[in-house]
């Protein structure tokens, strides 16, 4: 069983590591309460696939600039410092998330403008807290570090999907938000007991020319770039995300709670795929595990897509005997999300020089947290021309077929080996 389980390494040397994952795990629940009661309130206020989908463009565009211009400010100054004010701004959204939805507004304008808000101040978190990682544990350890993340965030999504479709149903969408309020502050003290973290090496000015330089250098490294290029085709064109609300509250029935049940399926995978990712650490043709993972993954959305068509309709407040295979295979999308992520993760942080982790980690987020969204539209357009169901078949296939393409034209990425990276 020590072959199987999670590699602990990384927590029992590093005291710093340890705290920051603790606090991210505490956190991350209550971010993925909102995220949830944010779509579910959306589609309560409109009634449409369409607008949860738009969701994912009103963060998207936010999201792209602080990401890549929060990448160059993450390379020029401390990146502890750049964290905690980021957080600050994430925490200050929100709190506004929280009020409008206590002040009974029902406005989804304002809401949207509160996500954006939200997806900007993430834009630059998230890359000073991915690039201060390789700083804290050995770099053979990783693995096993991007493995425990994968794991918390697999807890996360398990624990805050179900949580939300309860307290929505419950207590409403106000104590929802304000659990993510207070249970964000463990982040912030995690981050506030780090050392400082200046930049190393050379330091390029924050701004545009730093950011065209990341470009550049990602131009030349064809392997980070298909670890990137790979996630595109997962998220953009396969995330059933934005098609979840429509599918609890018309074909499977049970409303919120087969929304959090489904979502907290997908959660499960990931969490069992960082519990048991002790043989993850002795992979080495990384690459082509990245691509096998992104396969699966489209074969499990297809098949949710099928299970969803056979459903029919049902608009019950008692799920449906179909939310059984709906959510296996969600589990199945889940464990192939976070064995991508492990591997992607791992190939940017060992090929990338420290003076470029700040940029290609803001790249990095930009793919990884604004693909779902631009997903979710590309999705929720489908849905509306073709109902749910066909909506995520048709993504899975056009995965699988993207991947197949990527497999037969890049080679290399294929063969990368992580004993002998090449960027």
């Amino acid at each position: 069983m020590p072959r199987l389980l999670a590699d602990l390494t990384p927590l029992r040397e590093s005291p710093d590591y340890r705290r920051l994952w603790t606090g991210t795990a505490l956190s991350a629940v209550g971010t993925q309460l909102t995220l949830v009661a944010v779509s579910l309130e959306v589609y309560e206020l409109t009634q449409s696939s369409l607008y949860v989908g738009l969701l994912g463009l009103v963060g998207l565009v936010p999201l792209v600039l602080a990401g890549l211009y929060g990448g160059s400010v993450v390379d020029a100054y401390d990146r502890r410092k750049v964290a905690l004010l980021s957080s600050v701004l994430l925490w200050a959204s929100t709190i506004g998330i929280a009020a409008q939805a206590w002040a009974g507004v029902g406005n989804v304008w304002l809401l949207y403008v509160l996500v954006a808000v939200n997806a900007g101040a993430g834009g630059l978190n998230q890359p000073a807290r991915s690039a201060i990682i390789p700083r804290l544990v050995r770099p053979e350890l990783l693995p096993a570090a991007n493995a425990l993340n994968m794991m918390t965030f697999g807890l996360a999504m398990t624990a805050g999907p179900l949580l939300a479709g309860v307290l929505v149903a419950r207590v409403g969408y106000g104590w929802t938000y304000t659990i993510d309020v207070v249970t964000f502050t463990a982040a912030m003290w995690a981050l506030y007991r780090l050392p400082p973290m200046p930049p190393v090496g050379q330091v390029q000015k924050a701004g545009l020319g730093s950011v065209l330089e990341g470009f550049r250098f990602l131009g030349t490294r064809p392997n980070i770039r298909m670890t990137f290029v790979v996630d595109l085709c997962a998220m953009v064109f396969s995330q059933p995300r934005a098609l979840l609300p429509a599918i609890g509250a018309l074909m499977l029935g049970g409303g919120a709670t087969t929304v959090g049940v489904l979502l907290a399926a997908t959660a499960v995978g990931a969490f069992l795929a960082g519990l048991f990712s002790g043989p993850l650490g002795l992979v080495r043709r990384q690459g082509l595990a990245v691509l096998w993972s992104v396969a699966a993954w489209a074969l499990s959305v297809t098949a949710f897509g099928v299970v969803v068509v056979l459903a029919g309709h049902n608009d019950g407040e008692v799920p449906s005997v179909w939310l059984v295979p709906a959510a296996v295979a969600m589990a199945c999308a889940g464990i192939a999300d976070s064995i991508s992520g492990v591997f992607r993760s791992t190939i940017l942080q060992s090929a990338t020089p420290d003076a470029m982790r700040g940029r290609l980690q803001g790249v990095f987020v930009v793919v990884v947290a604004g693909g779902p969204r631009l997903g979710d539209l590309v999705a929720g357009v489908n849905a509306s021309f073709a109902g749910e169901g066909w909506a995520a078949i048709l993504g899975g296939l056009i995965c699988l077929a993207l991947v197949a393409v990527l497999a037969r034209t890049q080679p290399r990425f294929a063969r990368y080996d992580a004993l002998h990276p090449e960027p």
